[in-house]
């Protein structure tokens, strides 16, 4: 096995039972040989859904990829997705759908009027949106995901996030099916455990990184598609600097530093650095109450009817955006100060768990939800008449008070202290950095005058300008897959030209 190539041992995704299974294929990364091409290689940083995408469709082109993941194992945060990937219109669609785009600019608020970049973000927001059905395309029919089962999820117009029928999650399913394509290929060298810590740039172009692997300072020369991600979990660094307010925050990410500041030494422009995701719902584990990493309670547990109670009363549409959901909380003074958190109780009926029970179950397995009957919920007796209100809503009987007009799966109609829900605390989260190096709708870095940086291209997290105030749940794989391809379409164009 050469310097730098590595096979996985483990993941952690959420389904038990699967864990075993998507190891095995995790584990068949293959030490790939010299590759049987003359073209220049090109560089991916970052192996999440948008590294993913840029590595296949430069191999796709014949391209040799060199893609550098520092953590141990490649996935990022995107093979803990769990809700899904938008796309519209798409097959599996039983509704025509043309609001996307108008969703997705809604979505962005203020930070889309008025906005000196207006154009540059209409842009965005038009590729991402019209591109979204190819991308789902290109994933079920032709690397062979399953993408059949449509939800919706807060802030959408229409059902549009997709996911498969089986138990694997979509995030998984998606990054296990890419890595095992490019493993295929002798083109695909992985480097897990590889930090770059600078960009190299002549007077004209990017022509590659330096990156440490273990002890040892190394340097790669090509093209380079950034694919690193955001800075979500970099309490001390970047977070601390754009928005100080939220420390003490518990987060759905790891701590490790943001790597923005790499593409600025080279000349990127910064968007949206202060523009934060606060996701409404991170499970607080009871074992484990002042953990500050939390598990994502997926926002498609409310999509399929999952309600939130405070001191044993709902407050909100479920529905909206995460953003309205939790500006909501925040209103109200927190429980706990180290991390700082709420106790809201996440509840579904039998029908939303049906709907759902891959992902329930997981949750039940690793404690972080419980099957009980109403009478056992905290505050039960200001619970129970809410659940019944809301039942009664689902069942077309009233008008829900909080406007809430989807439902999802719910089913119980009877509210009775018997009656069977699931349950976990939860509480809002950092989950998500809207901000990062601008891009063009080709996914081309911009520097501080709007104009291309050549030979350097990003995807993902690592950007800005495209989500706003807010990003849509389901569009976070999106982004990835979209930019990701373009990103390394572009790339492998560019490293054919200059061979």
């Amino acid at each position: 096995m050469r310097p730098g190539k590595q096979t996985l041992l483990t993941v952690v995704l959420p389904s038990v039972v699967l864990i075993p299974a998507i190891a095995l294929i995790l584990n068949r990364l293959m030490s790939a040989t010299t590759a049987p091409s003359s073209t220049r290689s090109v560089i991916v940083v970052g192996s999440g859904l948008a590294g993913l995408s840029a590595a296949s469709q430069l191999v796709a082109h014949n391209v040799p990829v060199h893609l550098l993941e520092r953590a141990p194992k490649p996935g990022g945060n995107s093979i803990k997705a769990s809700s899904g990937i938008n796309g519209a219109p798409t097959r599996f669609q039983t509704t025509p759908d043309s609001l996307f785009y108008e969703d997705t600019v809604q979505s962005a608020g203020n930070a889309f009027k008025g906005s000196e970049i207006r154009e540059c973000r209409e842009k965005l927001i038009s590729t991402l949106t019209n591109t979204s059905e190819s991308a789902v395309s290109w994933l079920n029919d032709e690397k062979g995901v399953d993408l059949s089962r449509v939800g919706l999820l807060g802030g959408h117009s229409l059902p549009r996030t997709h996911r498969g029928a089986g138990k694997l999650p979509p995030g998984a399913a998606i990054v296990t099916t890419l890595l095992k394509s490019l493993q295929q290929s002798p083109l695909f060298h992985l480097h897990t455990g590889s930090s770059v810590t600078k960009v190299l740039k002549s007077a004209k172009s990017v022509e590659g990184v330096e990156y440490s692997e273990g002890d040892e300072t190394k340097m790669l020369r090509g093209p380079v598609v950034f694919a690193s991600g955001g800075f979500a979990g970099d309490s001390k660094g970047m977070l601390a600097e754009y928005r100080p307010d939220l420390t003490g925050f518990p987060s759905t990410n790891e701590a490790i530093p943001g790597s923005q500041s790499l593409l600025t030494a080279v000349g990127a422009q910064l968007l949206d650095m202060e523009r934060v995701q606060v996701h409404p719902t991170g499970f607080v584990d009871s074992k484990n109450v002042e953990a500050p990493v939390k598990f994502l309670a997926a926002e498609i547990l409310r999509g399929e009817g999952g309600l939130l109670l405070l001191n044993g009363k709902r407050f909100v549409n479920e529905m909206e955006t995460r953003q309205h959901i939790t500006d909501v909380i925040l209103t109200t003074p927190p429980v706990d100060t180290t991390p700082r958190q709420w106790d809201i109780q996440l509840v579904l009926d039998e029908g939303a768990y049906n709907a759902l029970s891959s992902h329930v179950d997981f949750y039940i397995f690793k404690g972080l939800m419980r099957k009980a009957a109403i009478a056992e919920l905290d505050l039960s007796d200001a619970a129970l008449p809410s659940i019944q209100e809301y039942a009664k809503a689902a069942a077309g009987l009233v008008s829900d008070p909080f406007s809430r007009k989807t439902f999802g799966s719910w089913t119980l109609k009877e509210i009775k202290p018997e009656s069977i829900v699931y349950v976990g605390r939860v509480t809002p989260v950092v989950h998500f950095t809207m901000g990062g190096v601008l891009i063009s709708q080709d996914a081309e870095v911009l520097d501080v005058d709007g104009k291309p940086i050549e030979g350097l291209w990003a995807a993902g997290e690592v950007t800005g300008g495209l989500h706003g105030d807010n990003r849509l749940g389901g569009s976070s794989l999106l982004e990835c897959a979209v930019f990701g391809r373009i990103a390394g379409n572009r790339a492998a164009a560019f490293a054919r030209s200059s061979d």
